[in-house]
């Protein structure tokens, strides 16, 4: 018989395994990325999207939508749907806005429109079972992404972070807006956020519905075809437009490409919105770079006092010195959350989406972002950034360095978790 000490020993072996196998599924390479380009970035499209393992197509409208007025119109477009409704999410939790959501979805679905309908295990949790249930008698198809089981445990650290809805095939919507109470009105308080989708018409959305049929098939095994999916697309617009969301293995993801690249081709100025600024080493190389290049490089973010987590932006903290040091204009916002994810380059083109400035969503999460060539797009999104510029405190270097102990212990604490933030 093995005595209790060689047990314990091989039980912590397989232990040890077991970890190094979960660690090997989910390990991406991520090597330092570097590019530079004589030309603008104007001329860089077919660039940006062939890196990124998708294709620039013209010919696209693109409506700018803020805080909650995005429901207004999210609500009367599925309202409208003759065929089909794909909707993607990360956080739904009930209230006033889930209500309105679902008795849209149910009303569809009981007209015979094909209704699918995916939320994050994590992001969904605390869904009402009620209200999952009577979604699926009223003929939606509801189903959640990486729930906790055996079958993911190698992939449970792996979310889906998108924000998206495709009607009939042939308008779509991407961005940041969540489904929960906080995001209606217009981020008037500290209780209502701030947040930036844009409504799409055009040849762009056939890839924004492979975006979600990408996931859909994972969890379903169901791929749909067919006009009332897939329908002929006019052109509409003028505007181009691609679209960042494959993750290949051993590679890295194309929203962690799309980001890294333009930081280092801009030419005049880069203005970024996120709520979750944790650059790595090499974004923050890239981008103190673009300063002391002459490029205007500004961020603006939720302050501690504004975020719906703290500890995300005192992780961040541990490298603002730096940046300031080379020359990055640093925001903060302390009103409210700012969730906008966007980011303007040399004010002709911009992108909008889920995707956060960190290594959850650089590595590890389900996330997608738009790459729009338009000057009118961008320069709505600078309007936006002034706007809560106006009202939020650009960081000083000297003051900076003379934050308090206690200040520098939290940044460098939370630093230590930034990885799963």
């Amino acid at each position: 018989m093995f005595d209790s000490t060689l047990w314990v020993w091989l039980s912590c072996a397989l232990i040890a395994a077991l970890v190094l196998v979960i660690y090997s599924i989910r390990w991406h390479r991520s090597p330092v990325l570097q590019v530079s380009s004589e030309s603008g970035i104007a001329d860089l499209m077919p660039s940006l999207s062939g890196l990124t393992l998708s294709t620039a197509v013209d010919g696209n409208t693109v409506d700018v939508l803020e805080n909650g007025a995005f429901y207004d119109v999210l609500l009367e477009r599925i309202g409208a749907a003759q065929h089909s409704v794909h909707f993607e999410t990360y956080l739904w939790k009930p209230g006033r806005l889930a209500d309105r959501m679902a008795a849209a979805f149910m009303e569809r679905a009981k007209a015979g429109v094909a209704v699918r309908i995916l939320l994050d295990a994590q992001g969904a949790k605390k869904i009402d079972k009620d209200m999952v249930a009577r979604l699926r008698e009223h003929g939606c198809k509801l189903k959640f992404f990486h729930k906790k089981s055996l079958y993911t445990i190698g992939v449970l650290n792996d979310r889906d972070h998108r924000k998206l809805c495709v009607v009939d095939g042939r308008e779509a919507f991407v961005g940041g807006h969540c489904i929960t109470d906080e995001w209606l009105g217009n981020a008037e308080d500290g209780r209502h956020f701030s947040d930036v989708s844009v409504w799409l018409h055009g040849p762009i959305v056939h890839s924004i519905q492979g975006a979600f049929s990408e996931n859909w098939a994972g969890e379903t095994g169901e791929l749909f075809v067919g006009d009332a999916v897939f329908p002929e697309l006019d052109r509409p617009g003028t505007i181009a437009v691609h679209a960042a969301f494959v993750k290949p293995e051993n590679s890295a993801p194309a929203v962690k490409i799309l980001h890294h690249t333009v930081l280092c081709l801009a030419k005049k100025r880069i203005w970024i919105q996120n709520p979750y600024f944790i650059p790595k080493t090499e974004a923050i190389d890239a981008l103190a770079a673009a300063a002391r290049r002459g490029v205007d490089v500004r961020v603006l973010m939720p302050a501690a006092s504004g975020s719906d987590s703290p500890m995300v932006q005192h992780a961040g903290h541990r490298h603002f010195e730096q940046m300031l040091r080379h020359g990055v204009r640093l925001f903060e916002y302390p009103h409210t959350l700012l969730h906008q994810k966007l980011m303007t380059v040399d004010g002709c083109w911009s992108s909008v989406g889920s995707t956060n400035f960190d290594d959850r969503s650089f590595d590890t999460n389900d996330e997608i972002t738009l790459g729009i060539l338009d000057a009118g797009v961008a320069a709505r999104f600078e309007r936006i950034f002034e706007h809560y510029a106006q009202r939020a405190s650009e960081l000083e270097l000297e003051r900076w360095r003379r934050r308090g102990a206690l200040h520098k212990l939290k940044d460098n604490a939370a630093y230590l978790l930034n990885d799963v933030l």
